[in-house]
């Protein structure tokens, strides 16, 4: 019999990955996440804003933190509990007066922080946002709403020890203060400086509630 002789394949060169690997940091990530949905509100941030400003493509996106709504809830969060958590620690003045000076001087210094987009995300992403977003808008109302009604809750234990006057209506003070922040981030987002802020704080607490 003939010998056989074997040809030798050349061997495959390993398949070229398709797309860049899930291995990013996903902290990071979300938090460059976050500042384009600071800038530029929930509707008008793009898909492809957040592929560029993630360094990562969408199929990497969508793996590891769903689609654009679910980012930004996730974004959302991240929000409430890093950037703005001063919010909870004003909460903690002795009285009730303190609590909101403490609150807008703090919000004055957040808002003119040159390190971060003007303004506050959640105002930002409720003026920019349409029919598109409807389920993001509802969330970002409750969002308000529990930030109202932590004031509200706060205000009250200070009018029951005495801290405000009795015929103090304490959802209306804070929707007041509410109303100040949400101001507040509006005008630091067509350029009011720090000074500027300073002066509407001033200003607004020189109508808070004395005895009757």
């Amino acid at each position: 019999m003939n010998d056989v002789v074997k040809i030798e394949q050349p061997a495959k060169k390993p398949a070229k990955p398709r797309g860049r690997p899930l291995a990013f940091n996903q902290e990071e990530a979300l938090d460059k996440a976050l500042k384009v949905f600071w800038a530029r509100g929930y509707e008008a941030a793009s898909m492809s804003e957040l592929t560029e400003a993630l360094g990562i493509n969408k199929p990497s996106i969508y793996a590891a933190f769903g689609n654009k709504e679910e980012l930004f809830r996730k974004v959302l969060a991240r929000y409430t509990s890093g950037p703005v958590a001063f919010v909870k620690e004003a909460m903690k003045e002795p009285t009730a007066r303190q609590v909101a000076e403490r609150f807008l001087l703090q919000v004055v210094d957040f808002f003119s922080d040159r390190s971060t987009p003007n303004g506050c995300m959640i105002v930002q992403a409720a003026l920019t946002g349409g029919q598109g977003s409807s389920a993001v808008q509802q969330e970002l109302i409750a969002y308000r709403k529990s930030f109202e009604a932590s004031f509200n809750e706060r205000f009250e234990l200070a009018k029951s020890q005495g801290d405000l006057p009795q015929h103090v209506n304490t959802k209306q003070l804070a929707k007041y203060i509410a109303t100040i922040h949400q101001g507040m981030s509006v005008q630091a987002t067509s350029g009011a400086t720090r000074e500027e802020l300073r002066a509407i704080v001033e200003m607004a607490l020189k109508n808070w509630p004395v005895g009757s």
